[in-house]
């Protein structure tokens, strides 16, 4: 029986649960700019949570909350945490991504990376139901690990590949994942420091141990929909800013991308950007 940990609607996962295992998921909820409680999480089921919540601006904390004794296994949706947090991957044992978000790469193409737990339970485990060939990854009991050596079953775009190599040869220059994980938390301070200097803004993430460093969720007083969508408007004008509004079943806010790919200087230029559209829609 699976646990799921997010603030995203998982409507279709859990139907897709339900239908495959004949049994509902125990699903722990919050609220946007909160994080479920991790102490209830049983361990002897699989635990599917999301490292990093783009919608809600929360982040689990870290991986110390995942016991190294588990019986399930962890399946970690890491989107937008690879290559901005420090991972304990020796807690994750099934991890995926995609490389479009912190790494800046093409959009639309899923990483799996399996821990050996994860292995295990592909060999030891046959489902039920049949699967498509392009999802299966065990031939005759044994894990096919062609597929994680660059062996391909339905070819996918040689320019996404060749996008996605350049972004890493990027990453080398600015110091590796050390290097990217430095300048998503530069990023995040100086949107903390815009925020700090004005009394409007706020995190919707209140705690700063869980907030997320890369799409980071801002409340601003008084705004409704509408201000919102005028505010974002008029940066999206002026080439200031682009796609700033907040999740649409979010309160109402703003939404900023603090990831790895963006400079620091940009940030600190947001702010002046961030006055002038407020004070223009206020006098509206």
């Amino acid at each position: 029986q699976p646990w799921r940990m997010a603030q995203d609607p998982i409507d279709q996962l859990e139907a897709t649960i339900h239908a495959r295992k004949g049994a509902d998921p125990t699903v722990l909820r919050a609220d946007y700019g909160q994080l479920p409680d991790l102490n209830a999480v049983d361990w002897s089921n699989d635990v599917l949570f999301t490292w990093n919540g783009t919608t809600s601006g929360v982040r689990v904390p870290n991986a110390d909350w995942i016991p190294e004794t588990r019986e399930g296994l962890s399946f970690a949706d890491a989107t937008s945490a690879v290559f901005a947090y420090d991972i304990d991957w020796a807690k994750i044992d099934v991890a995926t991504f995609s490389w479009q978000k912190v790494l800046g790469g093409e959009g639309a193409h899923g990483v799996l990376i399996l821990g050996p737990r994860a292995v295990e339970r592909l060999e030891s485990y046959t489902p039920a139901w049949p699967l498509p060939k392009v999802f299966r990854l065990v031939s005759k009991g044994k894990l096919t690990e062609g597929v994680f050596k660059g062996e391909t079953i339905n070819t996918p775009s040689m320019l996404a590949v060749e996008d996605a190599i350049a972004a890493l040869e990027w990453a080398k220059t600015v110091g590796g994942a050390d290097g990217l994980i430095a300048r998503s938390d530069a990023n995040a301070a100086a949107l903390d420091k815009i925020v700090a200097e004005r009394s409007w803004l706020g995190h919707l993430a209140a705690d700063p141990a869980s907030r997320s460093r890369t799409s980071v969720c801002l409340t601003v007083e008084g705004a409704d929909e509408a201000f919102i969508k005028a505010f974002a408007g008029l940066l999206e004008k002026e080439h200031a800013a682009y796609d700033i509004a907040g999740y649409r079943d979010a309160p109402a806010g703003l939404r900023i991308w603090c990831g790895a790919t963006v400079d620091t200087a940009d940030i600190v230029a947001l702010g002046p950007w961030l006055d002038w559209a407020y004070a223009s829609v206020k006098a509206a």
